[in-house]
């Protein structure tokens, strides 16, 4: 009896002791958990890359980039576009909807998220969401932010407004306007499975319509398919930054 007693003792005293650790134990769990990150690419062995184009400027190379990827017969892509674009081009943001192409929010004023308050990038955002939904009925869930820019303090607001940021780990250089050549090299020497490649359809980049015809058949000759960002996010495990 006296070692059935001491049994139950210690049995009670050991369901006190873990209602008192669980709390502490919930508390560091929360800590632990993962802080909004950018994504870059993501790790696959699948021979898959997205093809990211920002817009926020300009009418002259837009259309000819989507011809570009009518003729090549690239369905999937995805468009980040900024609010006040959409709105004074609306007929290219139709054509890039109806052609079946994802579209991401790039902020409304071009201008870096991080140098603003928080109820400044909020109003920026939900701008740009509004005009994008206005003329095409989407609501965005990706964003790339202005110049790519961000700190921890953005990534936070962002992901509050249930966005996911949206980097790229090969920027061809398209808006250095370096040469036709030096952008489709870069592009095809850096691209690597699961990659994000960051390219625009804006007027600053002059060069982009006789690079990307190269790029493309490049990647496809080097055994890689297209997809759109979410698509690639639901393949594998994403790699992300914090800066």
């Amino acid at each position: 009896m006296k070692h059935t007693s001491l049994r139950f003792i210690l049995s009670i005293a050991a369901v006190i002791m873990t209602a008192c650790i669980l709390p502490a134990t919930a508390v560091t769990a929360v800590a632990a958990e993962k802080k909004p990150s950018a994504i870059y690419k993501v790790d696959t062995r699948e021979k898959v890359v997205a093809l990211t184009f920002d817009i926020s400027w300009g009418d002259k190379v837009p259309n000819p980039v989507l011809d570009i990827l009518e003729q090549k017969k690239v369905t999937k892509a995805t468009f980040f576009l900024s609010g006040p674009w959409t709105l004074r081009h609306q007929d290219i943001v139709k054509r890039i909807h109806r052609m079946g192409f994802e579209i991401g929010n790039h902020g409304n004023l071009h201008k870096d998220f991080s140098d603003y308050p928080n109820s400044w990038i909020t109003e920026q955002v939900r701008l740009s969401e509004k005009a994008i939904q206005q003329v095409t009925g989407v609501k965005t869930r990706l964003i790339r932010t202005p110049n790519g820019d961000f700190n921890p303090r953005v990534l936070q607001c962002l992901h509050q407004m249930g966005y996911t940021v949206i980097q790229w780990n090969t920027d061809s250089l398209d808006w250095k306007n370096p040469g036709v050549t030096a952008i489709t090299q870069r592009v095809l020497h850096r691209a690597v499975p699961g990659d994000i490649i960051l390219m625009h359809a804006s007027d600053s980049s002059k060069q982009i319509t006789q690079a990307l015809p190269q790029i493309i058949d490049g990647l496809r000759a080097k055994g890689y398919r297209f997809v759109t960002v979410s698509e690639l996010l639901s393949q594998a495990d994403v790699k992300t930054k914090v800066q």
